[in-house]
Formats: C-alpha cells, structure tokens, sequence
C-alpha cells in the first residue's frame, strides 16, 4: 500500500496538536492499469470535488497499478474524496459532449445523477484511529 506523507503545511501543523486518523482508500474495478489516478480530499464543501481553490486539500496522483493507498495523518472533521482514472496523463478527466470519458468515483460510493454527487452525499468524518473508504471506480464510455 502507498503511504502519501506529503500532506499540506498547515494540516502538518494541526496533526502534531490535534487527534488525527490514517485513511485507508481501495480501488475497486479499475478498467487498466494505465495512466495515473487523480485524488482530491477535501473538507472544504465548496471545493468539492475539484480542490482548485482549497489551500487545505490534498491532491496527488499515484499510478494507476496502484489500487490502494493511505494518507496517515488527517485531522479529525468531516472530508470528502473525488477520484478519477486519468488514463492518458494528461491531467484532467476527458470528456466527449460533456460525459466522462474516462473512469471517476467519489468516497461513500456517491450516487451520481447530472454531474458529480454534492459534498454531503459523498462526505464521511473521521474520528478514530483509522478509516477505510472502499471507491468503486465507474466509467461511462
């Protein structure tokens, strides 16, 4: 499993005075293992599920052979993840006429409907020792 340990300055700051949790993510029916995967954790509702203006978000790719891996020091609250399988590198999710070319998958299997799910549908609070958000990836075209 990959261990991210590069987590933004100030939830570094906050994890040496405040409880933290380690999150453990799976991947499950990813289409290959080409390309990367894009993740976005947030506690930020407003920033779901890009990150783009979230100072506090953790975003990292990871290949995508890589089904599994943890961030091991995350402040207690409430967070929300987005993933996608970005499977030509070029950093985005492709679309074609506005679908997804590729694959995505929020934490809480997140139902979605016209575009991506809100952050409370796909929001889950840490508040022990460890937390496992098991994402089953979708892919439309």
């Amino acid at each position: 499993m990959l261990v991210l340990a590069g987590l933004p300055l100030a939830w570094t700051l906050l994890a040496g005075t405040a409880p933290v949790s380690r999150l453990d993510v799976s991947l499950d029916r990813m289409r290959s293992s080409r390309g990367l995967i894009r993740v976005c954790l947030t506690a930020d509702p407003a920033n779901f599920p890009a990150c783009i203006d979230d100072a506090d978000a953790v975003t990292l790719s990871v290949p995508a052979a890589d089904r599994r891996f943890a961030f091991p020091a995350l402040p207690h609250g409430d967070y929300a993840l987005a993933v996608i399988h970005d499977e030509n590198g070029n950093g985005k999710l492709d679309t074609f006429a506005g679908i997804p070319r590729e694959g995505f998958g929020f934490s809480r299997n997140a139902p979605v409907h016209f575009g991506p799910p809100r952050f409370a549908a796909a929001q889950f609070t840490l508040t022990g020792g460890s937390e496992a958000q098991r994402i089953t990836m979708r892919y439309i075209l």
